[in-house]
């Protein structure tokens, strides 16, 4: 089975071809340069390089969110657009499950996040168990600050996944200290690759038509009670 790959829910934008057991190629930068103009040709020159043409694709896997409202927006857009032209299979996976993938091997739990802006971000915990990364919470959006005292209560050790370490890394060893693991930084980027090897797995595959991003916000008048609630805790 050929897959192609797309992620661009985020800063990171990535495009893998996957056929069956092997990673025919990917493509990933993690710059601040608009998705809707590098996507289209980064998938042409992947395939291009790896000498796979749409007609031998079976399958395309999306990256669905949550992240920017932008970026998993123009995804699934190409993604929808790709398989409805090709008629071919169509699959969404997390974005959060994507970026987990990368602690396979973690002895505790495994916490990717994106920064959602005012304090919140995205995020869920995952475990790896019987050869696979399993979620344990579901993926949400969530104060950070609520967020590190629920994971204080499992009292385990938690590998953290982000590329927004700088902006939440402080709080997060105030909050965890010694329960804390943090990731190198060649393994904070979701990986295509991956995304490809879990669409493979997906079954049964996502209407074409009926499928939508999963942006997961939280309403903003919620949003913005809790902000003040934590303000006035703070005062």
């Amino acid at each position: 089975m050929k897959t192609l790959s797309i992620d661009s829910s985020n800063l990171v934008m990535g495009v893998a071809i996957n056929d069956d057991d092997r990673v025919l190629g990917e493509i990933i930068t993690n710059v601040k340069k608009n998705h809707s103009i590098r996507l289209m040709p980064a998938i042409q020159q992947l395939m291009d390089d790896v000498g796979v043409s749409s007609l031998d694709l079976d399958r395309i896997a999306v990256a669905q969110g949550p992240g920017s409202y932008t970026g998993v927006r123009i995804g699934v857009s190409i993604a929808k657009s790709l398989a409805w032209s090709l008629n071919i299979d169509l699959v969404g996976v997390s974005s959060l499950e994507i970026l987990a993938q990368n602690g396979r091997y973690f002895d505790g739990y495994i916490v990717p996040f994106f920064d959602a802006r005012r304090g919140q971000v995205y995020t869920g915990m995952y475990q790896f168990k019987d050869g696979q990364v399993i979620p344990v919470l579901d993926d949400r959006i969530v104060l950070m600050e609520q967020w590190l005292e629920q994971i204080k209560e499992h009292r385990e050790h938690v590998l953290f996944l982000s590329n927004d370490m700088e902006k939440h890394g402080s709080a997060i060893t105030a909050a965890l200290g010694e329960q804390t693991e943090y990731a190198d930084i060649s393994i904070n980027n979701p990986r295509p690759a991956e995304l490809g090897r879990l669409g493979m797995l997906k079954s049964p595959v996502n209407d074409i038509h009926t499928f939508a991003p999963a942006y997961i916000q939280m309403a903003e008048a919620e949003a913005k009670w809790l902000e003040a609630q934590r303000i006035s805790e703070h005062e």
